[in-house]
């Protein structure tokens, strides 16, 4: 099948990856659009894991007070350079994690970040709930570790699922971030306020 400069315009306008890179998917998957899609998102992310070591020292703090000034919330996401950072994508992503913690306040950025007096009093009250069941020490453990898994999928802000698109985590929209950009990204920290706590 012959691949147009149409086809190649539509793939770049869908993925924003280079027209080179479009052209080849569309050569590889014989013009299927959406195995050409699947091709590039699956390059861009193990782009991402290779990206995973390097050092991401450029950025931005973005602040964010949400309407009537009852929950204010400051957030640093790092990349590797200041084209990265001053891009559109960057900025809009930034601006989403402020938004997603204000709304779901999580404890922290990853599990590692959960205090672990946190951790060892939910770890305790799920035994305990297990124990309720009378199911074997063996199961009661597997039981405690799914319930940790949810409690973190909850209260861990790159586990948590988007707001804007529950369909995904935030690690997932970080991930398509890097595959886009080709830039290491990281959420670094954050620090959220609430009027009275």
């Amino acid at each position: 099948m012959e691949i147009t400069s149409a086809m190649v315009k539509e793939l770049r306008d869908r993925t924003n990856v280079g027209m080179m890179d479009c052209k080849k998917a569309l050569k590889d998957t014989a013009g299927d659009m959406e195995k050409a899609v699947d091709l590039l998102r699956q390059k861009g992310l193990a782009k991402a894991m290779k990206r995973a070591g390097r050092e991401a020292t450029d950025g931005m703090v973005h602040s964010y007070i949400h309407s009537g000034g009852k929950i204010g919330v400051l957030v640093e996401v790092n990349c590797e350079t200041d084209f990265a950072a001053k891009s559109e994508d960057f900025g809009e992503f930034v601006r989403n994690v402020a938004l997603q913690i204000a709304a779901a306040n999580p404890l922290g950025v990853s599990p590692e970040d959960v205090p672990a007096e946190v951790i060892e009093r939910e770890r305790a009250i799920y035994l305990a709930q297990a124990q309720e069941s009378g199911k074997p020490a063996n199961i009661l453990e597997k039981m405690v570790d799914g319930k940790m898994r949810k409690f973190y999928e909850e209260n861990t802000l790159l586990q948590q699922k988007f707001i804007r698109d529950p369909e995904k985590s935030i690690q997932d929209y970080l991930n398509e971030l890097i595959a886009k950009i080709g830039e290491k990204i990281e959420v670094r920290r954050f620090c959220r306020y609430q009027l009275g706590e």
